[in-house]
């Protein structure tokens, strides 16, 4: 009995170590301007790729910008921006996020892990110690915006982020399709539950242009993002094109706007970022 109470955790050490998380989650926050969380209410909406895509029309306008990817299960990020490695620590034993370029710093479970192809199977309890140190063990430094990739849905992740970002705001991704609209609705409501404000929503998908008469094509719909919004009193943020070279381009860890810095989507992310960067100016 005696040795089993001698390896038990000594509860204030326990409260220490709670203590000096929460100090070090303030100290990196503090450094952080504007924090963004990238909702949506179901998968397949393009969530990744519109985190991406705006982290980066907000570094090239010389913005300082970190990406976090919170989708513990679904890590895209590191492989859709051609990032390959782990993170290392600094001199402060702090974890140094991945650069993508100058101004754009990326975190992400995939870059923590040897094997790129292992499952994560955690509970939610790890789930809230892993964000905590992405926040408060990596050396985000000085940063104009936070960019937070979430998974879909309302679970733990965008519940924690609510919880330790408090000044956090939400960008709720959609199709024009109801069934997304439908899970949109309830991101919207996850929103008000948490007290977090909605920032805007976006329709991704919106319209294809066909590739040899220029025609626009509603694959799979139009303005049902802008209904739903306006009709839930949220402000509309604007239509991002379908583009197949979107997909080709994550696929191959290749920068879609260095690639087709011409293009509706990347015209769409450009004036997407100006809103944001205008807001909070």
């Amino acid at each position: 009995m005696t040795q089993i109470m001698s390896k038990m955790p000594d509860p204030a050490h326990k409260e220490n170590l709670h203590t000096e998380q929460e100090v070090k989650i303030k100290d990196s926050l503090q450094k952080i301007k504007n924090k963004f969380i990238v909702m949506s209410g179901k998968g397949g909406v393009g969530k990744t790729s519109t985190s991406i895509n705006l982290s980066i029309a907000l570094a090239n306008k010389g913005y300082r910008v970190g990406l976090m990817d919170v989708d513990l299960h679904g890590p895209d990020v590191p492989r859709m921006l051609g990032l390959t490695g782990l993170l290392g620590l600094n001199e402060n034993q702090k974890l140094e996020p991945a650069n993508f370029s100058e101004n754009l710093k990326v975190v992400s479970i995939e870059s923590l892990m040897p094997r790129k192809d292992d499952a994560i199977i955690w509970r939610g309890p790890i789930k809230y110690s892993a964000i905590q140190q992405f926040i408060g063990d990596v050396e985000w430094g000085d940063l104009d915006f936070l960019i937070i990739d979430s998974p879909p849905g309302t679970g733990d992740e965008p519940l924690t982020v609510a919880q330790m970002i408090v000044d956090a705001k939400a960008i709720i991704v959609t199709t024009p399709q109801e069934i997304s609209l439908a899970d949109v609705r309830k991101s919207i409501n996850f929103c008000k539950t948490v007290k977090m404000e909605v920032f805007g929503v976006i329709e991704n998908m919106s319209g294809f242009a066909c590739p040899h008469c220029g025609k626009m094509i509603d694959l799979f719909g139009t303005g049902g993002g802008e209904r739903t919004a306006r009709g839930m009193g949220i402000p509309f943020l604007g239509n991002i094109p379908f583009d197949p070279d979107v997909v080709l381009c994550g696929d191959t860890g290749t920068c879609y706007r260095d690639v087709h810095s011409d293009s509706r989507v990347t015209t769409a992310f450009d004036e997407l970022a100006n809103k944001i960067a205008e807001s909070v100016s």
